[in-house]
């Protein structure tokens, strides 16, 4: 029973490997060796690429094959290596977008967000009254008028659904949970997470694995596609797929955070009333500010 345990985790980190760190990072090298090769200005000549596999393979070192094994050993560990720091600077992205608005750049992101959210907020405001009178005053144009006031609040919409305060929309989907379970029930999320996590059924706590993965694999998705922007220096191409990299993911991401975020208030509404008589507290019949004051003030314990 040990030996097959042994042999599906050995399978399993092999699949893993293979999967995030090597073919990754082989496509990678493959593309970085086209862009070294053929350059911006025989971008698309396949010749010149089959003649230099033609020249490579006609070497006298190419008929070892101990000088094969070490050439694949070499490209194995370099593609896993090339893996290793991608998956480092998607660690980093993701830091990034849920980064706090501290330092110049980072404090001007969150600032031009913000003026862009008020400034869609008093457009919103002006079209819905607007709208509102022309509405009472029986006006032929109230539907297209109240047509405007709804593209003004899904212009608002997209920048945030509250006033933001974070540089990047992920960081303020994903502390919006927390703002507004602190808003109506005074629940700090912060300190009841972990409680609520034991709560949570296996099916919950996979979905929520999943949207966190999601999101991981969003921010590895830019951190590759700043990799082929960088390649498209030298082989512009390269650069196509950079960019095309880098929307995915940063669509993939929003998507991500929205989900996580979603699926964290739905486990917190659901089991808020089940944690306050797990710890003890007199449970109210519906989930109202006495009880998450209690709660909060249950869970945060003197330093």
């Amino acid at each position: 029973m040990t030996g097959a345990f042994l042999s599906a985790l050995g399978g399993r980190i092999a699949e893993r490997w293979l999967t995030l760190l090597a073919l990754p990072g082989l496509l990678f090298i493959a593309a970085a060796t086209t862009a070294t090769v053929l350059g911006h200005e025989h971008w698309s000549d396949v010749g010149k690429l089959r003649t230099w596999l033609d020249t490579l393979a006609a070497s006298p070192a190419s008929r070892s094959a101990g000088t094969i094994a070490l050439v694949a050993l070499g490209v194995l560990l370099a593609a896993a290596a090339i893996g290793a720091a991608a998956q480092t600077l998607g660690a980093g992205v993701e830091l990034l977008w849920c980064a706090e608005p501290r330092g110049p750049l980072l404090r001007r992101l969150a600032d031009r967000r913000l003026r862009a959210w008020r400034d869609a907020d008093a457009a919103f405001r002006a079209a819905l009254v607007t709208a509102g009178r022309a509405r009472i005053a029986g006006s032929d144009d109230a539907d297209r008028l109240a047509g405007i006031a709804e593209d003004h609040f899904a212009a608002r919409d997209r920048i945030a659904a509250a006033a933001p305060r974070h540089p990047f929309a992920m960081g303020d989907r994903l502390a919006a949970p927390g703002r507004r379970l602190w808003r109506v029930y005074r629940l700090d999320l912060a300190a009841a997470w972990p409680h609520l996590w034991l709560l949570a059924a296996d099916g919950t706590r996979a979905e929520l694995h999943a949207a966190r993965a999601r999101f991981s694999a969003a921010a590895r998705l830019c951190a590759w596609g700043a990799g082929y922007l960088l390649l498209g220096v030298w082989w512009w191409p390269a650069a196509l797929v950079g960019i095309t990299a880098l929307a995915a993911g940063l669509h993939r991401g929003r998507t991500a955070a929205t989900a996580f975020a979603e699926l964290t208030e739905a486990l917190a509404d659901l089991h808020v009333r089940d944690l306050a008589a797990a710890m003890g507290l007199d449970s109210a019949p519906a989930m109202d500010r006495a009880l998450g004051e209690r709660l909060s003030q249950a869970l945060r314990k003197p330093a």
